[in-house]
């Protein structure tokens, strides 16, 4: 289990880290300085939005316990709060570490441009794990 995790998080950083160079190189709203801030800010990202879900999945479970209509809107309202809000705790989160080294920007001051790199990385590790998860050996005729 633990060599899973192991091989899970560094394949994550591997991916926060591709599509932050690849948003550097190809779109001018996003500025990084170096190889290793983008190294740095990969781990900020992928530490900080994993523990954004940790956090939306405990509150969604607090809710899915509760019985009733109203219950499932507060898991709703509480959800999208979670979610949208911790981008925004991120994205100062970022800006406070890094400074000018790491810049978006574009309309609203740069959290269109944060909003793209982050589903993109999102997309990216979702299409990752399951081109992972695909590749399994278990219960497959291997034929040499």
């Amino acid at each position: 289990m633990t060599q899973q995790r192991f091989v899970g998080y560094s394949l994550a950083v591997l991916v926060y880290l591709t599509v932050l160079n690849f948003f550097n190189e190809y779109w001018h709203w996003v500025s990084i300085e170096s190889f290793s801030i983008s190294l740095v800010a990969a781990l900020l990202l992928l530490t900080l939005l994993k523990l954004s879900i940790k956090t939306e999945h405990k509150v969604a479970a607090f809710f899915k316990a509760k019985p009733g209509r109203a219950v499932k809107v507060y898991r709703g309202i509480s959800t999208y709060i979670i979610l949208v809000g911790s981008k925004f705790m991120i994205l100062e989160a970022v800006n406070v570490m890094f400074g000018e080294k790491v810049e978006f920007s574009g309309p609203f001051n740069g959290v269109v441009a944060f909003f793209a790199v982050v589903f993109t990385i999102l997309i990216a590790e979702f299409v990752v794990g399951k081109i992972y998860s695909g590749l399994s050996d278990t219960n497959k005729l291997q034929v040499a």
